[in-house]
């Protein structure tokens, strides 16, 4: 395995487009590892400090989770160095996708990521430069389908992902949230919930669970878990942060909070500052963790003092959580690996990528049960393949990754 994957780190990507916005500074990267199967995919995320070497590596992880979530195509990922509470961020992305039109158009297909939604950004800037979806690339560079074809695929897509969510198994009663406002977060729930079956045979009831991030992916994480009788002990967020105490908190509690979120924002009347928070969450007793901010956070000093209170499981929201990951699986993760189960990022937060791919086959059910269940799935399917190969609780990243390499070697 050490072999396959210093090959796979090492080998340069296959296109790297570099962007420089003159009016505003701003730069930007899309990142395609490879055109595997005809095409690449990936999302599009902002933020003030990103650099090429971030973007490259989630591109690498891309290519590792869609060996997972499906279709057999490469890693890619769009990133751009810009502060997206600037309010010049609408015009950034407008001249950004202008400019990377033509990979999105023939191979390369994205969609949100982080501070970039899906729905609310990707779509509304893209579709007005010709784009049918921001998934075309993939649908014109993988498929290869008749016109007929591409045209159901596309259509599926477009309905698919900005489909409001009615079914109250799958979302909150009486709020207008779409599939892609869910899913990634529901997947990461669906991850702790499968491997607590198959490796502790126990559900998720009376479970401690710690959050950090208060985005889609993090809050949506944390009201399926809240909803599968988990408790919520601690939310970290760059805007504050929650440590209830006692039981900590129940679904009606934890539905409040992701009703009341400011944008990817934690708002409550008890929030503490983030500097008071920082420094008492990660010793509170928890069995789950789930890192759903930024990339690269997460340090061995944290995980080392989650550890010493109880952790038991990480599922990764975010992308590469662990501070040294360098592309990624760095000293930390294989450190953390060694001692809990840690379900890596590129099937706890899959949700997305695989709803992309069910949407791309021909005549599936629209139905809010069908896509949801092929989510939960496709990540049991994988978890189910480690548990053959691995049934204890330590290493099933470096088992997944191992299994993911060899199937991309091949």
């Amino acid at each position: 395995m050490e072999d396959l994957l210093k090959n796979y780190i090492q080998k340069a990507p296959e296109i790297v487009f570099e962007w420089n916005d003159a009016p505003t500074g701003a730069r930007g990267w899309a990142v395609i590892n490879s055109l595997r199967g005809g095409a690449a995919g990936g999302g599009t995320r902002m933020r003030k400090g990103l650099n090429k070497e971030e973007v490259v590596s989630l591109a690498k992880v891309m290519e590792i989770k869609f060996s997972v979530a499906g279709p057999p195509i490469g890693g890619a990922k769009s990133g751009i160095d810009f502060d997206p509470r600037d309010p010049r961020r609408g015009e950034v992305l407008q001249r950004w996708y202008k400019a990377v039109f033509p990979l999105l158009k023939n191979y390369y297909g994205t969609g949100g990521d982080l501070n970039i939604d899906e729905i609310r950004d990707v779509i509304p800037v893209t579709e007005p430069l010709g784009l049918w979806h921001p998934q075309e690339g993939i649908v014109n560079g993988h498929l290869k389908a008749s016109e007929g074809q591409r045209i159901a695929a596309l259509g599926q897509l477009r309905s698919g992902v900005s489909k409001i969510v009615a079914d109250p198994r799958y979302t909150v009663e009486g709020q207008h949230l779409a599939v892609a406002d869910l899913i990634t977060g529901y997947g990461v729930s669906e991850a702790v919930a499968h491997y607590y079956r198959r490796w502790k045979s126990q559900d998720l009831q009376g479970k401690r669970v710690l959050v950090q991030g208060w985005g889609n992916v993090a809050s949506a994480a944390a009201w399926y878990l809240a909803k599968q009788g988990a408790r919520i002990v601690g939310i970290l967020d760059i805007a504050g942060g929650l440590l209830p105490g006692g039981d900590g908190l129940g679904l009606e509690e934890v539905e409040a909070l992701f009703l009341g979120k400011d944008g990817n924002l934690l708002r409550a009347e008890n929030v503490i500052p983030f500097a008071e928070a920082d420094a008492k969450f990660w010793d509170v007793p928890a069995d789950i963790f789930v890192p759903g901010a930024a990339s690269k956070l997460i340090s061995r000093e944290q995980i080392d003092r989650l550890m010493a209170a109880g952790l038991q499981c990480v599922s990764c929201g975010a992308n590469v959580p662990f501070v040294d990951d360098e592309v990624f699986f760095g000293p930390t993760a294989r450190y953390a690996d060694q001692k809990i189960a840690i379900v890596p990022d590129f099937v706890a937060n899959c949700g997305m990528a695989r709803v992309f791919a069910y949407l791309m086959q021909p005549h599936v059910s629209m139905d809010d049960e069908a896509i949801f269940a092929d989510v939960s799935r496709t990540i049991d399917d994988a978890l189910a393949t480690v548990h053959s190969v691995n049934s204890a609780d330590t290493g099933l990243s470096t088992t997944a990754l191992r299994i993911a390499l060899e199937k991309l070697s091949r």
